[in-house]
């Protein structure tokens, strides 16, 4: 998917209230820009690092930039949490994702458990696949882990994949890697003990670990190849 034109590049101050940034332009103007993350970001909000912006003219928003990119660890990273499902219904539908093909239909946002939404269904012949959809900018020695904070909706969404599967259908936990530094995927016991517990649950009871990693750069971020999902 191409990203907004023209991003605006800046310096990035400070990362505050889980949803907010402020950040030097590259003429000296210091803004807030919305952090779209609810996570740490750990690793990727390090002040002083080179950022890009997006820009709305949408009357209605207190905040007309949003924080789309970072540069760390010798690459673009991308921070927007908003971004996966587009990218994982790009990669289906352009036959990237091999493992999700033979679907004819796909919904976003289909409800589904107790209050909850899966990012996408996929439909055809009677088989329905849920999909759930997981952004992942914490690596560390090359290992990409999810998540990078206690995420209570995180273990909820593998208990409600666990359910999708006990009554027929396919579940799957789909790991997008905004990062090329990644080479495989693990949940990050350290953070959150509990759902690295539930994953690998999961994966016992036939939810489908997936992950991908994307390519990033400043003009478009894409789904380029899979990687392996570690549960030891």
């Amino acid at each position: 998917m191409h990203l907004p034109a023209p991003l605006y590049p800046g310096t990035l101050l400070r990362r505050y209230q889980r949803f907010l940034a402020d950040v030097a332009l590259a003429d000296g103007t210091v803004i807030t820009a919305h952090c779209p993350n609810s996570g740490s970001m750990r690793g990727c909000n390090r002040p002083g690092s080179p950022v890009l912006l997006s820009r709305s003219d949408k009357p209605t928003r207190k905040y007309a930039h949003t924080w789309e990119l970072v540069h760390a660890d010798g690459g673009w990273i991308g921070i927007n949490t908003a971004l996966p499902n587009h990218l994982v219904r790009e990669g289906i539908e352009g036959g990237i994702v091999a493992e999700l093909q033979g679907y004819p239909h796909l919904r976003p946002e289909v409800p589904y458990g107790t209050n909850s939404r899966i990012d996408l269904l996929l439909e055809g012949a009677g088989r329905r696949c849920y999909v759930e959809v997981k952004n992942v900018t914490l690596v560390e020695g090359g290992l990409a882990l999810f998540p990078d904070a206690v995420t209570a909706r995180g273990q909820k969404h593998l208990r409600e994949l666990m359910a999708v599967v006990r009554a027929g259908d396919r579940g799957v936990i789909f790991f997008v890697v905004q990062r090329a530094d990644g080479s495989s995927v693990a949940p990050a016991d350290a953070i959150d003990p509990e759902y690295g517990r539930l994953l690998r649950l999961a994966a016992e009871n036939g939810v489908e670990p997936l992950a991908y990693r994307a390519l990033v750069t400043p003009d478009e971020i894409r789904l380029t190849e899979r990687l392996p999902v570690l549960l030891p």
